[in-house]
């Protein structure tokens, strides 16, 4: 989806309007000359003219590009719809969306004194600049939604051998595939299912590294038995541990069931990848599945350096 860049704005002070300009010079601290310069997350701001129509028309007047302190002004997406980690990519420049919306600050604002009123709060949204460059009235932005690569790896060597069909991998995509599309985000996911061998399982890892995937399941070989060497194999891999997450699933279902806390499984970082080493049954799989959904988003947020909390 392409967007057509309206208006560039700037202004020397923070909380004020910004006036357009004929062009602005993006670099990796931001827009140049702005207030909002600087090395952190929310160093251009966006708003769209989808949103200036819906408070012109609240407001009963025209409100001028910039008004809002946006940086810069578009038309052809609703920009509020877009999410962190999403891009947008211009012939020059490319931007990293960060963060939708912010904190108003109401009658201490001067755009707020001035105007009546602030969409930015709902629905401005702010990036980061990946690739430096100039952006003009007139230019075209492509929206590229975020896609999250995820690499699933089953340890069983009867069904490596086809033995039996291998149930807990396929499991791990279904649930994948419906928390992502119940968040309206899109996800890339490959399955392998290879034997209860170290060096087997430390290759397809290395390429799932290089080929940067932005999360990795493996599931089997975290008990101890003779052939579960998944546990032995990853931590050493592990640049950071998080610890927590396991410790949490393994004592709430062990409460109920003992067996569980003879699982060995671990999750951490791997560089930039999470990864996450679950038992080999379906019913483990959901149990695990339905603790880590529910931070390993926010997980890969920090991971690139944003806080949305």
């Amino acid at each position: 989806m392409k967007i057509k860049v309206l208006s560039v704005n700037i202004s020397e002070k923070k909380g004020t309007i910004k006036k357009p300009e004929s062009k602005i010079q993006l670099n990796h601290y931001g827009v140049m000359e702005d207030a909002h310069w600087g090395n952190w997350h929310r160093q251009v701001s966006l708003l769209g003219k989808e949103s200036f129509d819906r408070f012109s028309a609240m407001a009963g007047r025209e409100i001028a590009f910039g008004e809002f302190a946006e940086n810069i002004t578009t038309e052809g997406l609703e920009l509020v719809s877009t999410a962190p980690l999403d891009r947008l990519v211009g012939k020059d420049v490319e931007l990293e969306i960060t963060q939708i919306g912010k904190e108003c600050h109401g009658s201490s604002c001067a755009i707020f004194k001035e105007v009546g009123n602030c969409v930015m709060p709902k629905e401005g949204i702010f990036a980061r600049v990946v690739r430096q460059g100039v952006l003009r009235p007139g230019d075209e932005l492509k929206y590229q939604p975020k896609v999250f690569r995820i690499q699933v790896i089953t340890l069983s060597d009867r069904a490596s051998r086809g033995e039996y069909e291998d149930r807990s991998g396929r499991r791990i995509v279904e649930l994948l595939e419906k928390h992502f599309e119940g968040s309206n985000r899109r996800i890339h996911t490959d399955l392998h299912v290879i034997p209860d061998e170290a060096t087997n399982l430390s290759i397809l890892i290395e390429k799932s590294l290089n080929e940067e995937y932005d999360v990795i399941f493996t599931t089997g070989g975290t008990g101890v038995g003779p052939r579960d060497i998944t546990v032995e194999t990853v931590r050493p891999m592990l640049h950071k541990e998080i610890p927590g997450i396991m410790e949490m699933i393994r004592i709430k279902y062990g409460t109920r069931k003992p067996n569980a806390l003879l699982s060995c499984g671990i999750a951490g970082l791997i560089g930039d990848t999470l990864i996450y080493t679950l038992p080999g049954s379906v019913k483990a799989v959901n149990d695990y599945m339905e603790e880590i959904l529910k931070t390993m988003e926010h997980l890969i947020f920090m991971r690139h350096g944003l806080d949305t909390h």
